[in-house]
């Protein structure tokens, strides 16, 4: 090129990613919430994996960990209550190519956006799902959440929770096409971070369930699991969550379970006697939504069509 010494290169280095390419507005969370936690397990990884900050998004409905995408120097979309996850099959529809997060708290999406849930799951686009479960909403000031246990005192029912809660992670199992349904804690740092990242390179819908505290409404909810481990069931197979056998050791009662194996997945996650954590279920076979709306990009309909009932026959009994 004109102007040019000869031994110049046009060949442009590739970017490299600090902590500080996605950490965005300060975080204003209340001191000892378990979404802090949370956030700079995300962050992390994003920098691991070297995700360049405008090819990912994060996306939100409403709630105290909904303001996520606030906090991360990314694409982000602050949605309306319970609309995180339409939002977010959007993307991922039209931009196949972009590394989507998904932040939703337990009333957010296991209430309004119940329905959305469901077909997110069955959709199984490449995305990961963080539900945010404290067991209360917090941002509106203590009304019962549908995940509230039993006799919780809040603004609605100041007598107690009357009815059971509900169980996402043994929802989740159950829906159609689930293929990645892991749990963790937020009080443990290392198992969060490696369930987020496992999370992150499953091809499909990752839904994750995070257990978290929330230090103003409900403090005491967690409390007997954070000074108890043994009250804990730590989930272990080379298929799994691997963490350090030092974080490991921490839990007497571990489990080894294949997470391949469906029934035993809901079975563990149905139980009460214990807070099991780790991955439930895992089926990297399972057809994703985005892979057949891709094909519609540069094909005539006879040809998606065509396209289309080859990879459906994959999944014919």
């Amino acid at each position: 090129m004109f102007g040019l010494k000869t031994d110049w290169s046009l060949d442009v280095l590739p970017r490299y990613f600090t902590l500080e390419d996605y950490e965005g507005g300060v975080a204003r969370w209340c001191p000892g919430c378990g979404d802090h936690a949370v956030l700079a397990a995300v962050q992390r990884i994003c920098r691991d994996e070297q995700l360049a900050p405008e090819k990912t998004v994060c996306v939100s409905g409403i709630g105290c960990s909904s303001r996520f995408p606030h906090y991360m120097k990314t694409y982000g979309f602050h949605g309306l209550h319970g609309r995180a996850l339409p939002v977010a099959c959007g993307v991922k529809a039209r931009r196949p190519d972009l590394h989507v997060w998904v932040a939703t708290g337990d009333g957010d999406c296991c209430s309004i956006g119940a329905g959305h849930w469901i077909h997110a799951v069955r959709y199984n686009m490449d995305m990961v799902v963080m539900l945010f479960n404290n067991s209360i909403y917090g941002l509106t000031k203590a009304q019962t959440a549908p995940t509230s246990p039993v006799g919780l005192k809040t603004n609605t029912h100041p007598g107690g929770a009357w009815l059971p809660p509900l169980k996402p992670t043994a929802a989740t199992i159950g829906f159609t096409n689930a293929s990645f349904v892991a749990q963790t804690v937020d009080w443990n740092p290392a198992h969060l971070h490696a369930t987020l990242d496992a999370a992150y390179k499953h091809k499909g819908l990752s839904f994750v369930q995070i257990m978290q505290r929330c230090p103003q409404y409900t403090a005491s909810i967690f409390e007997e699991y954070q000074q108890d481990p043994s009250r804990m069931l730590l989930l272990t197979h080379e298929d799994g969550i691997n963490i350090d056998p030092a974080v490991a050791r921490i839990y007497p009662n571990q489990m080894s379970h294949d997470p391949s194996d469906l029934p035993e997945a809901l079975r563990i996650a149905n139980r009460d006697d214990t807070l099991p954590i780790g991955l439930f279920f895992r089926d990297p076979d399972r057809p994703r939504y985005e892979e057949i709306t891709a094909l519609g990009l540069d094909m005539t309909v006879e040809e998606k069509l065509t396209a289309l009932n080859k990879e459906l026959d994959r999944f014919a009994i």
